[in-house]
């Protein structure tokens, strides 16, 4: 059994998968695949297991392909303790000493941030295919278990899709997402379910925004919140003030920033359809389709159907950094740089971020409780939560749905397990109630969800007045608050 180490927070899954995928012992090289943006912890993952096995790491450099294989060959003389220097001319000799390192055991191999030299030399992917063939002398009696490891998502989810090259070679394929909000706050060491996900829905889940980048400075309460999106966040001496521009220059394929940028902008406005995106941007519908697609292959942003809706898709973005500064900070970037008003600037933007930043993402918070720990709290387990749209003829309107839970059709409707609205900073009260039931109504009248059981919710960041708790109990509705979110 290789033991995680001590001081790795969670990731038990994701490391289990690779000491699972390392210890193979089935004769034949293996080939597997680590994604996830950067600063989530791939590396730290990585090394830690090479250290524990006594694997190779590399790790990648923009360079050249002569420096990289310059570079591999110093690395590998070094891991192989040989005394004649390995100068590797091309990267089939390298792959042959890779797939040798695992000839009496298995043994993890790691060449980290891949895209860097597949850019370099984009026949990589086709060469180590070549040398993975079924039948490869090398292949077939090597138990090196090789890791290619990256943090350009949209390259690496291309990496094993498709025609490509590598597609079918894989036998572990393991993304290392952002930690989800419980996590985040057990990460931050914050108790306080209101103070958490504010502190959330600035920095969301990266681990390294905490450790390397801040330098553990959180949030002391409540109290202190304000003064921490000042000094951690907003003022120029942070690191973190300029990440959120750092999160697209990573990435390769986002060639026109100020296209992306403008895109990211009308979303975080709460321009979320497709139309909505192109009038903010000035460009017309149908030239959105590939910027839109881009951001999304690099995990940027999400397209959600609407759940009574069929023909429309809404996009909203991944990433709640990226959600700050697009709602908070772009505006606002000249008098930021100059680092002169900047409390001035967040006090005067609260109600913004209420609206643009922090409503938002409790709606989406909500969502993700729901469909991940709420089991089967509404009659069923759910398979789709999302948020919709139900037209009102009679009063020639529309109603938005904040959460709508979908459950698995087996064999007729899918049933329509339950549906909500969500409120941050205001207390709900009975009227939420009675539009809730009158949605239900409407959605009742089509075919095509099963709505005899659903389920009316409350969610709410600031509590239930006594009329709507005594009205739930004799409806059976159910009230969430930020306690059961973070139970």
């Amino acid at each position: 059994m290789v033991q995680k180490p001590a001081d790795m927070f969670d990731r038990d899954r994701e490391w289990s998968m690779l000491v699972r995928f390392a210890t193979d012992k089935q004769p034949g090289a293996t080939l597997g695949v680590v994604s996830g943006r950067r600063r989530q912890g791939k590396s730290f993952l990585l090394e830690s297991l090479c250290q524990e096995m006594g694997g190779f790491y590399f790790s990648a450099q923009e360079a050249t392909d002569s420096e990289s294989l310059s570079l591999i060959g110093d690395a590998l003389t070094r891991y192989l303790d040989s005394a004649i220097p390995f100068t590797p001319k091309n990267w089939p000799a390298v792959i042959e000493v890779l797939l040798r390192i695992g000839r009496d055991r298995p043994v993890p191999v790691v060449i980290d941030e891949f895209p860097y030299l597949a850019q370099a030399n984009p026949a990589l992917p086709s060469i180590i295919q070549a040398a993975y063939t079924p039948r490869g002398s090398e292949r077939v009696n090597s138990r090196t278990r090789l890791l290619l490891c990256g943090s350009a998502m949209s390259f690496m989810g291309r990496l094993l899709s498709g025609n490509a090259p590598l597609r079918g070679r894989a036998s572990l394929d393991l993304p290392v997402n952002t930690l989800d909000y419980r996590l985040a706050a057990r990460f931050w060491e914050l108790n306080d379910p209101r103070l958490a996900l504010l502190v959330h829905a600035v920095v969301g889940g990266t681990p390294a925004y905490r450790t390397e980048m801040i330098r553990y400075d959180a949030p002391r309460d409540l109290g202190d919140f304000d003064d921490w999106v000042v000094r951690a966040i907003l003022s120029p001496g942070s690191p973190m003030f300029l990440e959120a521009r750092y999160l697209l220059a990573e990435e390769p394929v986002l060639r026109d920033g100020a296209l992306y940028h403008s895109v990211l902008s009308a979303i975080a406005e709460g321009n979320n359809s497709r139309g909505g995106i192109a009038g903010y941007v000035g460009r017309k519908s149908n030239e959105l389709s590939h910027p839109l697609t881009v951001l999304e292959d690099a995990g940027l942003i999400a397209r959600e159907a609407d759940a009574f809706r069929s023909n429309r898709t809404d996009f909203r973005i991944k990433e709640p950094l990226l959600t700050f500064y697009h709602a908070m900070m772009r505006p606002f970037w000249p008098q930021l740089m100059r680092a002169t008003a900047t409390d001035r600037i967040w006090q005067r933007s609260k109600r913004r971020f209420a609206a643009n930043v922090i409503g938002p993402h409790f709606e989406q918070v909500c969502r993700d409780w729901t469909l991940h720990f709420a089991q089967e709290r509404f009659g069923g387990w759910p398979v789709q939560v999302t948020a919709g749209t139900v037209n009102d003829p009679a009063n020639r309107t529309t109603h938005e749905v904040d959460v709508a839970v979908i459950g698995h059709a087996d064999g007729g409707k899918p049933p329509l397990l339950a549906i909500g609205e969500v409120k941050w900073n205001e207390t709900m009260g009975n009227s939420h109630l009675v539009r809730l039931r009158r949605i239900r109504d409407l959605i009742s009248q089509g075919d095509r969800y099963d709505t005899s059981h659903t389920r009316l919710v409350c969610y709410s960041g600031s509590g239930f007045t006594g009329e709507l708790l005594q009205a739930a109990q004799q409806e059976s509705a159910d009230l969430i608050s930020l306690n059961h979110l973070y139970v």
